[in-house]
């Protein structure tokens, strides 16, 4: 049986990186994109220290930009068959939405959404072919349970969970699954160097600078209870050894089920109330 190959998107940190590392060591060959290949250092650091460097392949490929995909796109041919695609590149954008415009809204879906349709049109006709592949995309608890002041990084994820269960029903018949994973708050960038939020909602003179403030807070307290990535690495693990994926979503994450079982059955005015108790707004 071939050794199978895994494209990874957003390599350099993250899930990306430590899923790129723990895939390569069991036996994986791994395709590692990056939007820029010197912040591979990392990767590469620890391929060394464990001795898989023979196990990854490096690729320039920024999921945003259109010719990148595109020259990427013609790369595919060169490299090995593609079996398993994960796609793991994103960052979060926050902001009230009357202060975010839609420039900040449209940079968010482009990573988070455009880029990762963008990638799997590129790999789809392959697996497609051959009559076998899986797709793992790398979702949120935000795709299910919104948060004020996140809109773009919210609304990115929930058009993210939509479009993935459509896709699943589409690429079935050919011998595709397609999986999301769900996490909730877990110690990568997305918390610290990838959060970006617009600066109107910052500004002392915004109408919603004390609301934000709240909610940076709430944010800032929670992120000591911050999980390990590597539960989600595993998950990843699991689901690419699997000979099929039976389930499309996999919530992962302390209190991330409860929080999906509690927001399907309570009424919307008990769940909105909760909410606001929580944050002590009135």
């Amino acid at each position: 049986m071939r050794e199978q190959t895994v494209l990874i998107t957003g390599s350099s940190s993250g899930f990306g990186l430590l899923a790129a590392v723990e895939l390569a060591k069991e036996g994986f060959t791994v395709i590692a994109t990056m939007r820029n290949l010197d912040r591979g250092a990392e990767l590469k650091r620890l391929s060394k220290e464990n001795g898989i460097e023979d196990r990854l392949i490096y690729r320039k490929l920024d999921v945003a930009c259109p010719k990148s995909v595109e020259n990427f796109s013609y790369q595919i041919q060169d490299l090995p068959p593609i079996d398993i695609l994960i796609n793991n590149a994103g960052f979060a954008f926050g902001g009230f939405c009357e202060e975010t415009s839609l420039i900040e809204y449209k940079e968010q879906f482009e990573t988070n959404f455009f880029g990762v349709i963008s990638v799997t049109q590129a790999v789809l006709p392959s697996m497609r072919e051959r009559k076998k592949g899986k797709i793992i995309n790398i979702s949120s608890i935000s795709g299910k349970v919104a948060f004020p002041g996140l809109s773009p990084y919210v609304a990115s994820k929930h058009a993210l969970e939509g479009w993935s269960e459509s896709l699943r029903l589409e690429v079935k018949p050919f011998g595709i699954d397609v999986a999301l994973i769900e996490p909730g708050s877990y110690k990568t960038s997305i918390w610290s160097t990838g959060k970006r939020i617009a600066e109107m909602s910052q500004a002392d003179s915004s109408p919603y600078n004390s609301y934000m403030k709240v909610i940076e807070n709430q944010l800032e307290k929670g992120k000591d209870k911050h999980e390990n990535p590597r539960d989600v690495v595993k998950l990843i693990t699991d689901l690419c050894f699997k000979n099929k994926i039976k389930k499309l979503r996999y919530p992962i994450g302390h209190g991330v089920k409860t929080a999906l079982f509690l927001k399907k059955i309570i009424p919307w005015p008990l769940w909105e109330k909760l909410f606001f108790s929580k944050l002590k707004i009135k």
